[in-house]
């Protein structure tokens, strides 16, 4: 990906807290599989998911 200013990077809604986040460097190989902001609602989305059953 070339450099590009912050505002022209790609966004998504995060499923457990409703926020948008941006592109980050570290997520570039894998950006189509990302899902959550962070590791703490990545861990907030999984149990949620437990609690309702669903794997």
């Amino acid at each position: 990906m070339k450099m590009q200013k912050k505002q022209n990077l790609p966004t998504k809604i995060c499923p457990v807290c409703n926020r948008p986040f941006s592109w980050r460097k570290k997520w570039e190989r894998d950006w189509e599989q990302v899902v959550y902001c962070s590791d703490a609602c990545r861990r907030a989305g999984k149990s949620h998911k437990d609690s309702l059953g669903l794997t």
